[in-house]
Formats: C-alpha cells, sequence, structure tokens
C-alpha cells in the first residue's frame, strides 16, 4: 500500500518527485556547537555529495554521503530535511517523519522541511496531519514556492472529503503560480465531488488548454487517461475515472 500511495504522489507531478513535491533547500552551515571548523567542512563536503547523488537519482549512494555527515553533524536542518527525503523515497515513512520532525523543531519556520513533512503524511494517508504540515509551511511569508503546498493542502482536504476547503486550497495554489496547471486537474475533481459539475468542466476544459502534454486536446487528454487507467489503482484510479466522467458534461 505505501509503495502504492507514492506512486500516485509521483504521478500528480508528470515529473521527478524532488522537482514538484519534494522540497530541499542547498544551504550550508555556517557551523555549530560542538563541531570544529575541520569537521563541518567535512560534514558539508558529504551533504553536497549526498544532495549531487540524490538529483541524479542515485538514492543509495546519496544515503552513504549524507549519513556520514550526519555522523558530524546532528544539528544541520537542511541535513535532516535530506535524510528524511531518502527516507521517503526508500518508502520509511517513520524514519522520514522523525528526521523531518527534527529539522522543524531546529527551525520552526522551515518551510521546506513542513512541506516534506506533510508528503510523509499523505504517503501514510494522515490527511489532518498532512493539512497541519502544510498550513505551517505556508505560515511563513518567505516561502518561496506556496503553490506546491497549497496544491498538496488541497489534496489532502480532498482526500478527507473536505471539498470546499479543497476547493479554496487549489485556487490558492493557482493565483501563486496561474501556470502550476496541476492544481486545474485538482479543482475539477473537487468541483466535481462537491456537486458543482458546470464549474467542475469547466475548469477541466482550462487545464487541457493550460497543459502543455495536450494542447488543448480533449482527445489526446481522454485516450491517455483511458491508458493510464489500466495500470492505476486505488486513489489513483478513481482519480482518473473521475476526469473521464467530468469530460462527459
Amino acid at each position: 500500500m505505501k509503495s502504492r500511495n507514492r506512486k500516485s504522489i509521483l504521478q500528480y507531478s508528470n515529473t521527478p518527485i524532488l522537482q514538484y513535491f519534494i522540497l530541499l533547500i542547498f544551504i550550508i552551515s555556517s557551523g555549530c556547537a560542538g563541531v570544529s571548523v575541520e569537521e563541518q567542512k567535512e560534514a558539508d563536503f558529504h551533504y553536497k555529495m549526498g544532495v549531487a547523488h540524490m538529483n541524479e537519482g542515485n538514492v543509495q549512494t546519496a544515503f552513504v554521503e549524507l549519513q556520514k555527515a550526519f555522523q558530524i553533524d546532528q544539528n544541520n536542518k537542511e541535513l535532516l530535511n535530506a535524510l528524511g527525503l531518502i527516507y521517503l523515497q526508500l518508502g520509511e515513512i517513520g524514519q522520514a517523519k522523525k528526521f523531518f520532525l527534527n529539522a522543524v523543531s531546529i527551525d520552526s519556520g522551515f518551510s521546506d522541511a513542513h512541506h516534506n513533512l506533510g508528503v510523509t503524511y499523505i504517503n501514510a494517508r494522515q490527511w489532518d496531519s498532512a493539512i497541519d504540515s502544510f498550513k505551517k509551511a505556508l505560515a511563513n511569508p518567505l516561502y518561496q514556492t506556496p503553490e506546491k503546498s497549497y496544491y498538496l493542502l488541497g489534496i489532502s482536504y480532498y482526500r478527507a472529503g473536505q471539498f470546499d476547503p479543497a476547493i479554496d486550497a487549489f485556487k490558492d495554489s493557482l493565483k501563486r503560480s496561474p501556470r502550476f496547471t496541476i492544481a486545474y486537474y485538482g479543482l475539477a475533481l473537487a468541483y466535481n465531488k462537491a456537486g458543482r459539475y458546470g464549474d467542475a468542466a469547466a475548469v477541466m476544459s482550462r487545464a487541457i488548454e493550460a497543459d502543455p502534454s495536450y494542447g488543448g486536446s480533449r482527445e489526446k487528454f481522454t485516450a491517455d487517461i483511458k491508458q493510464k487507467i489500466l495500470t492505476a489503482k486505488g486513489d489513483e484510479e478513481r482519480d482518473f475515472r473521475d476526469y473521464l466522467e467530468i469530460m462527459n458534461y
């Protein structure tokens, strides 16, 4: 089940998860209490190598490098966040949660770690906890990618059966980034479940027009979704079937 849920999150983005919904900031701390300058340099080197390997998809090599850094410095919030990402990719939800919680305990305004913690809760289907984490990510006015947290906030509300708050969250995502087309699909789903069928159909049309994958072609979209249904399961399959239902309005 956990593997299936991770796949569903990946397919929402149509891009690698690190690019869209998992957030990693590349900032090296200037030093921590109890860590010498030389030790900090070594930890930073392993951290940089770990991030580089992670972004190249070399998960195990990244894991080893980040663990080397962690053995030296257990108080670097960016390192803790990166380790959480690795554990999340490995499907070790409990470990991922632990590292993200440690990161936000060091900096309660660390929006990226709050966001990633929210993704972890989505994978665990803990919708209320996910909602709380995304709200904490969005509480920071300096947060640079709020559209992603608003989108997943909408997904969390939607999965929890709270369709009106989901609609608001998807709209907020689009306000922050009108080109973030995936939010249109979420908005269409939420309108559909709320019984606002005309709005669902209108938003779906906007999504297909804005999505470069389809270039406004309803036929291409429909064919693609029918193909995806063949291998989809769970929430993902239901979403795809709802898309086709909306297309018939």
